[in-house]
């Protein structure tokens, strides 16, 4: 049976959690979502394509409220682009997350008293993939109930197949292109993760520790010493130099000669390199090749020994290559511990000098949290100067424009100091390096090849070979994302439909480990002598450096509780957002989200009062559904007549000015969004690169004209005419109608379930054919009225608006009628209020009486145009004595305090002594109190007796 839905079948209230999962599996049933390729121009189809790629959580993850926010900016702007005509593509998906993944299942293993090691490497990694099967994917569930239109159909997996066959080819392309090489060098190292970190993983955090000044004794000489200067005194066993500045005075007849290291008794020779910053400490410096990566680089070009002294696991050792350095006692101790020992046999030897308190920045594991270990170790790296530059260039020809813009300058400063990228991770679970190593090699056997097969034979002798153990970063494969889903490295019919994408919407934080390393590898694989097959459709935009995967960057701010602390789980200041929607619907989470949080500014939330936080969404949800059943029980369901089909003459002022407005509404609801891509898909002009996307205003644009404006003023007015038999009737019901339905259009992309069930209610919906809200055309300006047009409404508000102001301030009962005078020399004006007097007395509570009816006394002037001023008699209203008496006592004071500002003013030792700043304070202060002062006077002789 159809549902009914009658103006008398609308429920009082909504519900939305028994209404939009079953609207939800509606759109999904009916295809709304859906974009196929040959709808695009792309591929001679008749639309624009316009397409975005969700960020792929972690495939095990589940939706918190940073999600909630980025999935819901995402939201609106692709069901913006869908009614907008758009074939408008949202690609979901997950990441396979290697070390996250694996530290999660490992924990399970540990709970049941197990270690991968037990399983092996094939064991766990199906143990892994079990769980990924039985746990994965929730996240993509739990992103239905706050609304994300995704074409569910191509939800991609980083770890799948089909992806990782892409994540092999351009490994393969890059090794090719000697882009990826095997090297030691120094490398984060997390001892908990066990495994290598790239710049970005290892994330700096501001600590307060200590400078220890340890004392080096020349060898031979103990009168003599260098005092050194270090922050981690437990890698001294490591040392194997001192550094001084070759022009630093101080320690000119140190060069070349040999020092005692403290810890450990080895002598070290001083060198002398211009790296060493004579203003940090003592000007002096260890130097601990295999510890520290600027060290490194000294090392480097001195040629000296990188001795290993701390294992994988953060614990103090002797390696082969650091033979008598680590004493004893300090082998197998945690480094932590062994920083204390050192430090105490230091002190004890008389080599500590001083301790400082020292800020400085400890980089941690992004993962686990566990400090960073600096340590030299053999591992793959991305040569990245070559990538970089046409990615950085396309930012500063404005192929791609970051919003906001200030991190464009970041992204800037960052690609012109890239480093080589460290691609390789010591884990089990990910896409294993497709390097291989042939078992039995002969001198024709090449050290290493790289293959696109799982069992390549070796191209030397042609016998087996064995793959490297280790797994690429996870950031390798979701580089790939924006062409990897649509089917690269396969020129597909999606690829060629939907490359380049329009929007990328993230978090700043991971513009380097995302956004920055996609647009390299999107246009390295566009490039004519990368591409293959594949041919972008967008001639504008390419060039000899390729094509971008997308044109915009969009970096939202960070979901924080009320004392602007980033929300987490360490911190346990999160908001579950399937909270938010069970309690309170998806909408008022969608709209909180939306319209609290401007360009480039955080979302302030307080998890302590989630009622309160979401107050605003749900009372606009609520005043929505409100609107909408009040319209339909007094307009009815029965035919309306098309606005198009109706003579401007049947239109009354009030119908011409909420027409006027929705146009307005409409174009600010259009420059806040817009513009949807550059033109002829080429470079941003100048004036549109950092135009658009500011949500919040387009949400208030929306919000200020079906509550203020279409609720609070139109419907109020048309309710007369509403009424059956009322000979504009029609008329009313007509631009009602229609001004409604756009309203809801305007709304939908951030609210789509309260508005979408109220326009399935509308009277002749889907007028333009399409059944549902969602894939109705977005509105747009019909400019059949004018502001001019509905100028007699506006006069009839204004003075609505002044009697009510004179009320409130004058404290009027609210039951009280006022006499009230519009006194003006205006034909226009004067028109305007008879015309409207009868909507004028009810919504003010008023009677309109001629000017010499207002006794001279006793009454309150307003002026609402220049010549237009609105008078209330408040005589047998309000105490006017009392009154009197109120604005004397405050004028009197005010007067005092003006006239001992103005003393201060005209002294000039407080002029000319005073900060400028203060004494501009002071006389915008003077200014603002004199004119208090004239209000108050005036409102004293309108109200004195004649």
């Amino acid at each position: 049976m159809a549902p009914d839905h009658s103006a008398e079948s609308i429920p009082s209230r909504y519900e939305p959690a028994t209404s939009d999962p079953p609207l939800y599996r509606k759109w999904e049933t009916a295809g709304v979502f859906g974009a196929a390729p040959e709808a695009s121009r792309r591929a001679s189809g008749p639309r624009d394509p316009f397409v975005i790629v969700m960020p792929p959580p972690n495939v095990t993850g589940v939706l918190h409220m940073g999600h909630g926010l980025n999935n819901a900016v995402q939201d609106v702007l692709i069901r913006w682009r869908r009614m907008s005509g758009d074939a408008a593509l949202w690609v979901p998906g997950t990441d396979h997350a290697g070390i996250a993944t694996q530290n999660v299942v490992e924990r399970e293993l540990a709970r049941r008293g197990k270690t991968r090691q037990d399983l092996g490497r094939e064991a766990f990694v199906e143990e892994v993939k079990e769980f990924v099967a039985e746990k994965g994917g929730v996240i993509l569930s739990q992103l239905r109930a706050i609304g994300a239109s995704c074409d569910w159909s191509r939800a991609a997996y980083t770890f799948s197949p089909e992806l990782s066959r892409a994540v092999r080819e351009i490994f393969v392309r890059w090794y090719e292109d000697g882009l990826i090489y095997r090297g030691h060098r120094v490398i984060h190292w997390c001892p908990r993760c066990l495994t290598a970190l790239s710049d970005e993983e290892a994330e700096h955090h501001d600590a307060q520790g200590n400078l220890y000044h340890v004392r080096y004794r020349v060898a031979g000489d103990p009168s003599r010493a260098i005092v050194v200067a270090t922050t981690r005194p437990e890698t001294m066993f490591g040392d194997v130099a001192i550094a001084v500045h070759p022009e630093d005075d101080r320690y000119a007849g140190f060069v070349g000669a040999r020092v005692v290291n403290p810890a450990n008794g080895v002598e070290l020779t001083v060198i002398a390199d211009s790296y060493v910053d004579r203003t940090f400490g003592t000007g002096a410096l260890k130097i601990t090749p295999a510890h520290d990566a600027n060290d490194f680089d000294v090392g480097r070009r001195h040629d000296l020994p990188m001795p290993l002294v701390m294992t994988p696991e953060g614990n103090m050792a002797e390696y082969a290559n650091a033979a008598g350095r680590v004493p004893p006692e300090y082998r197998g101790m945690d480094r932590a511990d062994a920083r204390k020992k050192v430090v105490k046999a230091l002190e004890a030897a008389g080599a500590l000098v001083k301790v400082e308190q020292h800020a400085h920045a400890v980089r941690r594991c992004y993962r686990c949290n566990t400090i960073v270990e600096p340590r030299l170790s053999e591992q793959w790296f991305v040569k990245m100067a070559p990538l970089a530059a046409p990615a950085l260039q396309a930012v500063k020809d404005g192929r791609v424009r970051i919003l906001p813009e200030r991190w464009e300058a970041v992204y800037v400063n960052w690609m012109e100091n890239i480093r080589d990228w460290n691609i390789s991770r010591q884990i089990w679970w990910g896409h294993r390096i497709p390097v291989f190593y042939c078992k039995s090699p002969t001198p024709g056997c090449p050290p290493h090849f790289a293959h696109r097969d799982d069992h390549p034979r070796c191209p030397g002798c042609g016998g087996p070979a064995r793959q490297d153990d280790d797994v690429l970063d996870t950031w390798f494969s979701s580089q790939l994302w924006p062409f990897s889903t649509l089917g690269w490295p396969d020129a597909t019919p999606d690829l060629d439909a939907f490359y380049p994408t329009d929007v990328l919407v993230t978090a700043p934080e991971i513009l380097f480990f995302w956004v920055a390393r996609m647009i390299m590898s999107g246009m390295y694989v566009t490039r004519p002598d990368k591409r293959g097959s594949f041919v972008p459709a967008v001639p504008a935009a390419s060039g000899p450096d390729g094509v971008a995967p997308f044109h915009t960057v969009y970096l939202h701010g960070t979901a924080r509780d009320a004392q602007h602390r980033r929300m987490s789980k360490s911190l346990g200041n999160g908001i579950d957002p399937l909270d938010v929607v069970e309690r309170f619907g998806a909408d008022a989470l969608r709209w909180t989200v939306i319209a609290g949080m401007g360009l480039g500014s955080d979302l302030l939330l307080d998890h302590e009062n989630i009622e309160q936080s979401f107050a605003t969404g749900r009372n606009f949800a609520t005043k929505l559904w409100n609107i909408g059943r009040f319209l339909l029980l007094q307009a009815g369901t029965e035919p309306v007549r098309a606005l198009r089909d109706m003579n401007n003459d049947d239109l009354r002022p009030a119908d011409h000015w909420i027409l006027a407005r929705l146009d307005a509404a409409i174009a600010r609801a259009d420059s806040s969004l817009g513009p949807a891509r550059p033109p002829g898909d080429g470079a941003w002009p100048e004036a549109e690169r950092h135009a658009g996307l500011r949500l919040d205003e387009y949400a208030e644009a929306a919000r200020a004209f079906v509550w203020t404006e279409l609720a609070d003023w139109y419907l109020e007015h048309a309710k007369t005419r509403l009424a059956p038999g009322h000979p504009q009737r029609d008329v009313a019901r007509a631009v009602l109608v229609h001004a409604f339905d756009r309203a809801l259009r305007l709304i939908h992309p951030i609210m789509p379930f309260v508005t979408e069930a109220l326009w399935a209610r509308l009277p002749e919906r889907g007028m333009d054919g399409s059944g549902f809200l969602a894939t109705a055309a977005w509105p747009v300006r019909s400019g059949q009225s004018q502001e001019d047009d509905g100028r007699g409404f506006d006069i009839a508000r204004a003075t609505i608006t002044a009697v009510r102001e004179i009320r409130n301030e004058y404290v009027v009962p609210a039951g009280e009628t006022v006499r009230v005078a519009a006194a003006t020399s205006s034909p226009s004006h004067a028109a305007a209020v008879a015309a409207e007097s009868a909507f004028i007395t009810r919504m003010a509570k008023c009677s309109l009486v001629p000017q010499g009816d207002i006794p001279h006394g006793g009454a309150a002037r307003k002026l609402v145009a220049n010549d237009f001023e609105v008078i209330v008699s408040l005589a047998g209203v309000v105490d006017l004595s009392r009154e009197r008496g109120k604005i004397a006592t405050e004028l009197e004071g005010l007067t005092k305090q003006l006239a001992a500002l103005r003393g201060r003013l005209a002294n000039e030792k407080f002029t000319g002594k005073a900060p400028a700043a203060v004494v501009e304070a002071e006389r915008a202060k003077e200014r603002e109190w004199a004119e208090r002062a004239g209000q108050l006077a005036a409102k004293l002789a309108a109200l004195a007796t004649q």
